[in-house]
């Protein structure tokens, strides 16, 4: 080829071509991201007791005495737990008094559905 020819056969992508490989590469960035949070909620009740705990609260609000009787556990050790599954949003807290009542949030009623099903 001549110092002054240009190549004509190298195709560059149109501008559709780009805007759908940015938006292939977000949805794959955006169903990444899911996988992780998913994994994260999954890793919080990889735990028999915490499974438990989920079905217990799918009935309603309980005390952690009660959680902990139903359970035959130690109030310590379902704390323990209680504790991971706050951090994990499946349950939040309610504090009267002394005592500490929990329930389960919106992702734990949905959770509670799922581990029903699976027990069905």
């Amino acid at each position: 080829m001549a110092a002054t020819e240009t190549r004509t056969d190298v195709m560059t992508p149109s501008p559709r071509a780009l805007a759908a490989k940015a938006r292939s590469k977000k949805e794959s960035e955006q169903r990444l991201k899911r996988a992780q949070r998913a994994s994260i909620l999954l890793k919080h009740v990889s735990d028999a007791t915490r499974l438990q705990i989920v079905l217990l609260l799918a009935a309603g609000e309980r005390h952690v005495g009660d959680l902990s009787e139903a359970l035959n556990q130690t109030q310590p050790a379902v704390s323990h737990h209680l504790a991971l599954m706050r951090h994990g949003g499946i349950v939040v807290p309610r504090r009267q008094g002394k005592n500490n009542f929990y329930s389960l949030t919106d992702t734990g009623e949905e959770l509670a559905k799922v581990v029903k099903a699976m027990l069905s």
